[in-house]
């Protein structure tokens, strides 16, 4: 979607030319493709790096316009937030060194990129989903200022009606609504791309499918969301709801999500993929089109098909038929957005080179594998990849039944080594990069693994955002040392800390863990929750969940102490005692300010409150904490 000219406001008859221009192009698209004009016998292979940005208390930093002013350079362009930016990678030839060039390179794009990050006293995560990020985080201020990304937010909210709403469950659960489409600004990913030929594009692009389960089991680098520990590779359910604009309907009538596996095996050409796309998916962007495809090939030209891939931007299959030229020469290619941002370049490029080994070495050996695997199996296999990881089971060729690592160390390592040999890929790189895959599957010593177990050692006396935060500066840390993942140590709290103490913010020391009673619940629940769980406040709130008070260690002594000697056979309401209209701030407020408030007014806890909804608690305590980390050298 590198257009900028895109328009939102289109009346009918422009949706409707636009609509006609995108038909043409499918008309153009066939015909190219038989009078034999997209380029062939040429394989190369390219990517696409996405990163965070984060400030110095390891937050996301909303300062790409910045940065993409400071840098200039063409390889680096924008993402929908203003904590993110996108790397294009130049494309390479895929034969000889291509693959440690991608990694050369991208050290130093991401080198660059840092010098100048750290002018702006930022620095760049390679991550599939910041640990840090925050649902604050992702309101429309922090959407990147151009066009194309505030249209294509609108018509999907204008298309879908309403809130999105997010349900997912892992080994905790989330649900939470918004209001657009930023959610999406959650996942960053390392796309390969890998060029084809048309007559071969069906059977590359049906394998494409296949591989991609296994290859995302060892891959997987995105298990928390919000701090919560979900799929191993959150990235994909998260991003099919983030830009799904589907509405309640029959249950009888089946809908498609803008993000996808696909429905079938692509049977002939990839003009079908594009196709089922404008069948089932509405137009949301259009622009103003100074070509016309079809007159363009009666003259002679090669169209650019600008319509086509317009729309191709706003429908995101995991593996997406892109049209783009080379050297002037119109081109296919599959386009793999399966693959997690990170751990490090040397993980990123060892993925990549398992993929398009196994794209080069799979037809020699399965030929057309939709002619030995059902298409609802390769789903599944994905489907079982992203929320297992290496734990999957999968339903391989001939529906075979067999373990994740089993097939990618005992099958899917060799085929992969045998087909970037076939490419002439230097002996040392494939020794490389595929030894990086063996080493982390033999281990299970994904970047998932790694997130989830340096949360779980890390002690339980630190707040869950200190815990993120050093989940984050240890990935930065570690990331430049260079290791690959399998050989990363845990992370560990003091990582985390060095923000200055105007950066803190109450959120990254409130509990949230919490427990509330209702105003009309009796005392003694109160007086049997603070002695289960050892805490002193405890919130009042309705049922719609709406903060009417708090109760203290100190109004139940009272209560007791009024009533010592009078007899009552009736439970006391909690209502009776709760202290009024406490005192809320929201979770953004700086711990400075919190500090300072609780000292003004003799506060001796302080609820913290986001849209009207109780989202943590500060007391006493965690002020002492916060004092000894400001304290900290």
């Amino acid at each position: 979607m590198g257009t900028q000219n895109i328009n939102r406001d289109q009346d009918t008859t422009q949706l409707r030319f636009f609509i006609t221009q995108l038909l043409h192009d499918l008309q153009a698209l066939e015909l190219m493709i038989a009078k034999g004009m997209i380029e062939t016998g040429v394989r190369r292979i390219g990517a696409e790096q996405e990163l965070f940005l984060v400030d110095h208390a390891w937050r996301p930093a909303p300062v790409a316009m910045e940065i993409l002013a400071a840098i200039d350079d063409p390889h680096y362009t924008t993402e929908l937030a203003r904590f993110n930016l996108e790397i294009n990678l130049d494309p390479l030839v895929f034969s000889g060194d291509c693959l440690s060039r991608m990694e050369h390179e991208l050290d130093a794009l991401l080198a660059k990129v840092r010098a100048v990050t750290h002018q702006h006293d930022t620095d760049i995560v390679l991550t599939g989903i910041l640990p840090t990020l925050r649902k604050s985080d992702l309101t429309l201020t922090n959407m990147t200022p151009k066009p194309r990304y505030l249209a294509l937010s609108e018509a999907m909210n204008q298309l879908r009606g309403g809130d999105y709403e997010f349900r997912l469950k892992g080994t905790d659960e989330l649900i939470v609504k918004h209001d657009s489409v930023m959610l999406e600004a959650c996942c960053t990913s390392f796309q390969v791309h890998y060029q084809v030929g048309a007559e071969e594009f069906a059977t590359l692009y049906n394998l494409a499918q296949a591989v991609t389960a296994p290859v995302l089991a060892a891959a997987t680098n995105a298990p928390l969301l919000f701090g919560r520990r979900l799929w191993r590779e959150t990235r994909i359910p998260l991003f099919q709801q983030a830009v799904d604009t589907r509405r309640a309907s029959h249950h009888l009538r089946e809908r498609s999500p803008r993000v996808s596996f696909g429905q079938q095996w692509v049977q002939r050409s990839v003009v079908e993929l594009f196709q089922e796309d404008l069948a089932r998916f509405r137009v949301l962007l259009g622009a103003a089109l100074q070509e016309d495809s079809l007159a363009a090939l009666q003259h002679g030209l090669v169209p650019s098909l600008q319509a086509l891939r317009i729309h191709n931007g706003t429908v995101y299959r995991w593996n997406r038929a892109c049209f783009g030229f080379s050297d002037g020469k119109p081109h296919l290619r599959i386009e793999n957005r399966v693959l997690p941002s990170g751990p490090t370049v040397l993980d990123e490029v060892a993925n990549a080179a398992f993929l398009v080994g196994l794209l080069s070495g799979g037809p020699a050996v399965y030929g057309d594998i939709s002619q030995k695997m059902t298409f609802h199996d390769a789903e599944s296999n994905f489907l079982a990849a992203a929320q297992g990881g290496l734990d999957a089971r999968f339903t391989w060729v001939e529906g075979r039944g067999i373990p994740a690592r089993e097939l990618i160390c005992q099958e899917l390592l060799p085929l992969a080594r045998a087909g970037l040999q076939s490419a002439g890929i230097l002996l040392p790189d494939i020794e490389r990069y595929l030894g990086v895959i063996s080493e982390r599957v033999t281990s299970g010593k994904t970047g998932s693994q790694w997130l989830l177990r340096s949360l779980s050692e890390m002690p339980g006396s630190e707040t869950k955002d200190s815990l993120l935060g050093a989940l984050t500066a240890a990935t930065v840390k570690r990331q430049w040392e260079g290791k690959p993942v399998h050989e990363w140590p845990v992370a560990r709290p003091e990582e985390g800390r060095g923000g200055q103490p105007r950066d803190l913010r109450i959120e990254e020391f409130m509990t949230t863990d919490l427990f509330t009673v209702h105003p009309e619940e009796p005392i003694e629940l109160v007086v049997n929750l603070m002695d289960w769980k050892h805490i002193r406040h405890i919130p009042v709130e309705t049922e719609q969940g709406e903060v009417v008070g708090v109760i203290s260690g100190f109004e139940i002594v009272r209560h007791y102490a009024r009533s010592s000697g009078q007899e009552s056979t009736e439970p006391v309401a909690v209502s009776t005692v709760l202290q009024m209209n406490p005192t809320t701030v929201p979770p953004e407020t700086s711990v400075l300010e919190a500090i300072a408030l609780m000292r003004r007014e003799k506060l001796d806890c302080l609820l913290v409150v986001k849209e009207g909804r109780l989202v943590g608690i500060v007391t006493e305590r965690d002020i002492l904490n916060i004092t000894a980390r400001l304290l900290e050298p």
